[in-house]
């Protein structure tokens, strides 16, 4: 069975470029790892996050995804920014997670926003989030502002080269797709 790896955005927008970065990354991880690999966003999860309080609370919908959250090999997490932050539904689609839920997990994180004097909030919000969590977020994180789209879709050089070094440090988890198939050989 191959390994599975889920893209959680945090935004209920479609199109989203948020959504758009995650699968993006999560597709070339998927080609790259020989992943399976499935996205979600806050649509996704449905209208029952936003008035449990507890996991127990939520649908089967919105139960469906924390599950594969939480029992994904690794994720792909990314977040719209606002005001200097994340959404406050993905911080609590977060919380009703249990810490040891998400611990060693890797976690390639990423965001977008507008424009650049949002990037910190890769460093700033989302890896102390998920190092609470004693995740593995791996170094490179990954930040798209408006002009790496077109269309909702990747179109960026520099974005691009980025996506490929964290893609790259997936392999301290999992060897590439083209090392296991000559390892099975």
């Amino acid at each position: 069975m191959p390994p599975r790896i889920v893209g959680i955005a945090g935004s209920f927008n479609r199109p989203s470029k948020t959504r758009a970065l995650v699968e993006h990354v999560a597709a070339i991880a998927a080609d790259r790892y020989g992943f399976s690999a499935n996205i979600h966003d806050l649509q996704d999860v449905g209208p029952s996050l936003g008035t449990a309080l507890w996991r127990n609370e939520l649908d089967e919908q919105a139960k469906g995804v924390i599950d594969e959250i939480v029992h994904a090999d690794a994720l792909i997490v990314g977040s719209p920014t606002f005001k200097g932050s994340y959404p406050g539904l993905f911080k609590h689609l977060i919380d009703l997670i249990e810490p040891n839920e998400l611990r060693g997990k890797p976690i390639i994180i990423t965001a977008t926003g507008g424009g650049d004097r949002h990037a910190l909030m890769v460093e700033h919000q989302l890896r102390p989030l998920f190092g609470f969590f004693t995740a593995h977020t791996l170094p490179t994180a990954v930040y798209a502002s408006d002009r790496d789209f077109v269309d909702y879709r990747v179109n960026s050089e520099p974005l691009a080269a980025r996506i490929d070094a964290v893609i790259d440090e997936f392999s301290a988890f999992f060897p590439p797709a083209r090392v296991r198939l000559k390892a099975a050989l």
